[in-house]
C-alpha cells in the first residue's frame, strides 16, 4: 500500500494512472485506493498551508506583492465567473480544484475568506473528483489495452492533451453588458 500512496504523492496527478493499476494489481479494493489517495491529499494540505500562509504573510508586507495579490484575486474572480458565477461559493471552489488542482483551489478559497477546514474541503472534493474520472478512464482503457505502462502512458498524455485541445475549441466568454440604471 505505501507504494500506491508514494505514486499518490507525485504533483500535478501523474501518479494517478500508475497508483490506480498498481492498485488494482496488488488486489487493492477500489474504496482503500481512494482513501490512499485522499491520505495523499490530506497530507498535501498539511505540507502546502504553512507555505500558502507564510506567503499570504509576505505578500501583506511587500508592496509589489501586495498590488500581486489584488491582481491574482481579481484574476481568480475572472475564472470563477467559468465555474458557477460571481461568488466564490463551494461548487465554484471545487470546480477549480478539479480543473486546476488542490493548491489553486486551496488559494482560491483563503482568498475568498475560507479557512484551513473548509478550504481544504473544497480544494479535496474538487481533486477526488478529478481523480474518479482519471481512474475509471484509467480502469476502463487498460481493460482493452490490457498493457499497464502503455495505458499510463495514453492517460499522461491525455491529462495534458485534451485540457489543451478544450481550451483551443472553447469561445471566449464575453461579460454580458449591463443594462444601464437611470
Amino acid at each position: 500500500m505505501l507504494s500506491v500512496l508514494m505514486l499518490f504523492l507525485i504533483p500535478v496527478g501523474g501518479g494517478i494512472p500508475a497508483g490506480v493499476l498498481l492498485a488494482r494489481d496488488k488486489g487493492l479494493i477500489w474504496p482503500v485506493t481512494a482513501g490512499l489517495y485522499l491520505i495523499s491529499d490530506i497530507m498535501l494540505a498539511l505540507a502546502f498551508e504553512p507555505v500558502l500562509r507564510l506567503l499570504a504573510w509576505v505578500a501583506g508586507k511587500v508592496t509589489f506583492l501586495a498590488r500581486l495579490s489584488s491582481r491574482m484575486k481579481a484574476a481568480m474572480a475572472r475564472s470563477q465567473e467559468h465555474f458557477g458565477g460571481t461568488g466564490a461559493g463551494p461548487i465554484s471552489l471545487v470546480m477549480i480544484s478539479f480543473g486546476v488542482d488542490p493548491m489553486t483551489g486551496r488559494a482560491s478559497a483563503m482568498a475568498a475568506g475560507h479557512g484551513f477546514l473548509m478550504g481544504w474541503v473544497f480544494a479535496i472534493a474538487g481533486d477526488m473528483l478529478y481523480y474518479a474520472v482519471i481512474a475509471v478512464a484509467t480502469l476502463n482503457l487498460n481493460q482493452y489495452i490490457r498493457d499497464p505502462e502503455t495505458t499510463m502512458w495514453i492517460v499522461l498524455a491525455a491529462m495534458v492533451i485534451v485540457p489543451m485541445i478544450i481550451r483551443a475549441f472553447r469561445k471566449p466568454q464575453r461579460a454580458q453588458p449591463q443594462p444601464e440604471v437611470r
